[in-house]
């Protein structure tokens, strides 16, 4: 990688490209830019917030001409140091004012946006004309940004469809010379080899994405919720499988006792007046509103008290008919595999709030979070899940000692994969980033621990030992970021040819060096 240029006339290079307004030198910015939800990255240089593409493009060609490293950032809700810098002295880029819905395509059934464009923004704008992306967003969609999925990869609304990335055409991508590439056709993908899945997913290794393409499908007009308890992970996983595989359900997800434990405990009923006002919205009609609403009131938040593993199920379609019909075949697997029905209300007020607040980025009693994960197939879920529980059992007299605990989220992706993902709770100091993200009123109700690097350390062990469980196993995984292992999981010819296309188009090592292992 080339030596980075430091002082004041690489910053008038750059602010001379772009104007002084759109850097940002301040100590305390530059800081809180240099965090990400788990880790602290080296010093920033300086944070460059464009205005548009042709800005960005200025931007990028300034930085790298003068030796710096570029880091691009979404909206800052990953935890794999995918936007932390590996040295310091790097730009980062905050994409927050391209947030520019462009154009939406309803004879062609596509939609344009800036890169910094959130998932709940666009949701919004595209509600009311009843259409969604495929693939529509991250369950922190209201922080998370569209070009940030593009590059770092998501999964959750619309699941059943694939991963984010699996609802782009096109992208405008800003390479490190400054030069803007468009990866394709806007409408069909793909045309030749594709160039478009190439940008998808890199971590901002390749390029900054300036603008993406995607592709549209009319909201669903009918649905229905169900959500079951299965005394064990074997009967979850079994039935979570045989759903997926049957394409039954939109979104096919649940939890492990200790974690729906930790969410079940994050606010009362109260505070969820504005998700059951929503949820009593969407149901279509008064009567049905007024029905569903006395059903969650009256369940309130202890009808999990009592489930060990609970599956929720959403089926979304034309006809209502057809998705009772869904959600009836959903219950005989669920019931085959042991399992039984319980009150519905977490997915129905969820569809119904789709972005919430990302108060859950810390514990309910304000400790720090982060989630490890990996994708396997289904037929090796039940091995996956049993060697990470044997791990904690290995650990438990010193994950007890220093307060760490560990709940999971499990859900389906597609009809061939499943998602494992541990999350990892202990007493820690929040950083500006936690303090910046979570509501207000939320925040002060929370406990401020004392920085706690003891229980950190061993987060960061029990992480790696399970990212090395699910490399065994073969597992993939979103956000490679710098924490999991491409290349060992590359075919050594695969990745002399993608470290080629990285010398192509960044030949000074300058676009997010380090990120996915380049």
């Amino acid at each position: 990688m080339a030596t980075m240029i430091q002082g004041t006339d690489a910053l008038a290079s750059i602010v001379a490209a772009v104007g002084a307004d759109a850097i940002v030198t301040d100590a305390a910015e530059l800081d809180y830019f240099s965090h990400d939800v788990f880790s602290r990255g080296p010093a920033l240089f300086g944070v460059f917030r464009p205005a548009d593409k042709d800005m960005l493009a200025r931007g990028v060609a300034a930085a790298t001409a003068a030796g710096i490293a570029i880091v691009p950032r979404g909206g800052g809700m990953s935890y794999t140091s995918g936007y932390l810098a590996t040295a310091p002295g790097a730009l980062l880029i905050d994409t927050a004012a391209m947030n520019r819905i462009l154009d939406i395509n309803e004879e062609d059934m596509t939609v344009t946006v800036e890169s910094g464009c959130s998932w709940d923004k666009l949701q919004q704008t595209l509600k009311p004309k009843g259409l969604r992306v495929l693939a529509w967003g991250t369950l922190s969609g209201i922080n998370a940004t569209v070009g940030g999925g593009m590059s770092q990869n998501g999964i959750f609304w619309g699941a059943s469809a694939g991963t984010v990335v699996d609802s782009a055409i096109s992208f405008e991508v800003v390479l490190a010379d400054g030069r803007i590439m468009s990866t394709g056709s806007q409408f069909f993908r793909p045309f030749g080899p594709d160039i478009t899945g190439l940008f998808a997913a890199d971590c901002g290794a390749l390029g900054v994405k300036a603008t993406i393409t995607l592709k549209l499908v009319r909201e669903g007009k009918a649905f229905a919720y169900g959500s079951f308890s299965f005394p064990d992970a074997a009967a979850y996983f079994g039935a979570m499988s045989e759903v997926a595989r049957e394409g039954l359900a939109s979104e096919n997800f649940g939890f492990d006792p200790y974690l729906q434990s930790q969410r079940m405990k994050r606010d009362s009923l109260t505070k969820d007046a504005k998700s059951l006002v929503n949820m009593m919205k969407a149901q279509g009609s008064v009567f049905k509103a007024l029905k569903e609403g006395a059903k969650v009131v009256a369940a309130g938040r202890s009808f999990l008290d009592d489930v060990p593993f609970s599956l929720h199920c959403i089926c979304e379609g034309r006809y209502q008919s057809a998705v009772d019909a869904d959600i009836k075949a959903i219950e005989a697997i669920a019931v085959k595999h042991g399992g039984k029905a319980i009150e519905n209300t977490i997915p129905k007020i969820l569809r119904a709030n789709p972005f919430p607040p990302v108060n859950s980025m810390v514990g309910p009693d304000g400790e720090r979070w982060v989630p490890v994960h990996g994708f396997l197939p289904h037929s090796r879920l039940i091995e996956g899940w049993n060697r990470i529980q044997a791990l904690f059992d290995d650990n438990k007299a010193e994950m007890d000692a220093l307060g760490v605990a560990c709940g999971a989220m499990l859900a389906a992706v597609n009809r061939s994969t499943c998602l494992i993902e541990p999350v990892f709770f202990w007493p820690d100091n929040l950083e500006e980033i936690h303090c910046r993200s979570l509501e207000a009123d939320h925040l002060a109700k929370l406990n401020r621990f004392p920085a706690n690097e003891e229980s950190r350390a061993l987060v960061v062990r029990l992480r790696k030992e399970i990212v090395r469980i699910f490399r065994d196993l073969g597992a993939t995984h979103l956000q490679i970021g710098r924490a999991y292992p491409l290349q060992e999981a590359s075919d050594p010819k695969a990745w002399d040819l993608l470290s080629t296309i990285k010398q192509v188009v960044d030949p000074k090592g300058l676009m997010n060096p380090g990120s996915l292992g380049l």
